[in-house]
């Protein structure tokens, strides 16, 4: 019988209360793991400016990894609740284990990233010896270990995807207050329990170690909870159609996650891409790429809530997409956008106030107050174009049409983010840079309002014939 409410109930609860009691928990988790992040760059800040820049320029392939983790969650996700909404679970299981394989398998591909590709990765960014060595011994553990951080990814979907959002919302929070509490006992050591000051070492193990807990904790909520599905592994065998179809809206989510890390189409990612551009400002690149780092800790925080809208979002539109809904797919469409740009402005007006005060929390040096202050209120004003272009984004992934996704991906961050950097960067200097962020945003939000547009008359309009 709960089987049945949980499913009924993306079918049937007012689309209000509906997305609020699914995306209020995602919103809540998502604070946690983002404030998390924002603890773990304060504690590493205070270990050194060249440890925070190592950690910093870690991100790109922390990202990569995050971003194929959610990109098959992604795939997984619109499924599975797609398969719910036309009344076929058998179907749903199968797609359930199909997804649990394909994350062993990026799993085992980046463990193996982290064994042989770390040297080439830090000498491509930098040729600060301090620098690479401390990115190295903090990127090999995250990457060798990242078991957990793939496990919890796809099980969390799981729940997701089921409309169990409560219960997602626990397994990341556990896996956050985990890595709370050890960042400081392994980052500066407790002397009188015999363990030593690690640095960013004891970061990356916190980090690992949380991730791990949170996965644990998802696969045994998945067990005992998630009525929907049975993780009934004997005699599996990989299924090239359900991988296929998982694959083909999860691979251009993870890439539209993953672009500010790959080397795409032979262009180098945005976030390599722009710590590129600011390492060429010799006497203070070092500093401007450290206050790149901190922005997107900072942006997280921002973000974070409304990624956690989006979570509670995409089974609703998927679940009613397959129930052939039109009307509470839009009415879904309509609240979600209406409350990321409320959201988002609300971020816009933390940020334009005290900007001098959020990077003072990572012991901020003057060189560094200089430049970011500035940075953070130019970069910050595109944050309510950015709401509505996730939301759009979330919208295609749930509808199985992730190339727009994509596209609006590589159009911001490497069509127009990278070269307007650059440009500004050689014509303006320095505190020019900034300026590419709104630039860009503002090419995604155009780009968005035209796909929006089109999906309505091609794929949810057409529903209400059906």
């Amino acid at each position: 019988m709960e089987s049945e409410l949980s499913q009924n109930k993306m079918g049937t609860m007012p689309i209000r209360k509906l997305l609020i009691s699914m995306s209020l928990p995602m919103m809540a988790s998502m604070l946690v793991q983002a404030l998390y992040n924002i603890v773990d760059s304060i504690f590493v800040a205070r270990v050194s400016e060249a440890a925070l820049t190592a950690v910093s320029i870690s991100f790109p392939i922390q990202n990569l990894m995050i971003a194929f983790g959610v990109g098959i969650g992604v795939g997984v996700n619109a499924l599975l609740s797609k398969s719910l909404g036309e009344g076929d679970q058998p179907r749903a299981q199968r797609i359930a284990l199909q997804g649990i394989f394909i994350e062993v398998i990026c799993c085992a591909i980046f463990i193996l990233v982290g064994i042989f590709a770390m040297d080439l990765f830090f000498r491509g960014q930098t040729a600060d010896a301090e620098i690479i060595a401390l990115g190295k011994d903090y990127l090999s553990i995250c990457c060798i270990f990242s078991v957990g951080l793939f496990a919890q990814l796809i099980f969390e979907r799981l729940l997701q995807a089921t409309g169990r959002t409560v219960l997602s919302m626990i397994s990341q929070c556990a896996g956050a207050l985990i890595n709370i509490i050890f960042d400081p006992i392994l980052i500066f050591g407790v002397s009188w329990l015999g363990i030593p000051a690690m640095g960013v070492t004891g970061a990356a193990i916190a980090t690992v170690f949380g991730q791990i807990v949170g996965g644990i904790v998802a696969i045994v909520l998945n067990v005992r909870r998630n009525r929907e599905l049975a993780f009934r592994f004997r005699g599996f065998r990989p299924d090239g159609k359900l991988c296929g179809g998982i694959l083909f809206i999860g691979i251009p989510s993870a890439i539209m996650g993953s672009i500010d890390a790959l080397d795409a189409l032979g262009l180098k990612g945005s976030t390599y891409g722009v710590n590129k551009i600011l390492f060429a400002f010799e006497e203070v690149g070092k500093t401007a790429a450290a206050v790149f780092g901190v922005y997107f800790k900072l942006q997280s925080f921002v973000f974070m809530p409304v990624f956690g809208l989006n979570n509670g979002m995409v089974p609703i539109v998927s679940y009613n997409y397959g129930a052939k809904r039109p009307d509470r797919i839009t009415q879904t469409i309509r609240l979600s956008a209406i409350y990321a740009v409320a959201i988002m402005a609300a971020g816009v007006a933390v940020v334009q106030l005290i900007p001098d005060k959020l990077l003072l929390l990572f012991d901020a040096s003057e060189q560094m107050l200089t430049i970011g202050v500035p940075a953070l209120r130019i970069i910050s004003t595109c944050f309510v174009f950015a709401g509505f272009s996730i939301v759009c984004s979330s919208v295609f992934q749930a509808l199985g049409n992730s190339i727009f996704s994509m596209i609006m991906s590589i159009t911001r961050q490497l069509a127009v983010l990278l070269p307007a950097a650059y440009i500004l960067a050689h014509a303006f200097g320095l505190h020019a840079v900034w300026y590419a962020f709104p630039i860009a945003e503002f090419a995604s939000l155009a780009l968005s309002i035209i796909m929006l547009s089109h999906t309505y008359k091609k794929v949810i309009t057409p529903l209400a014939a059906d």
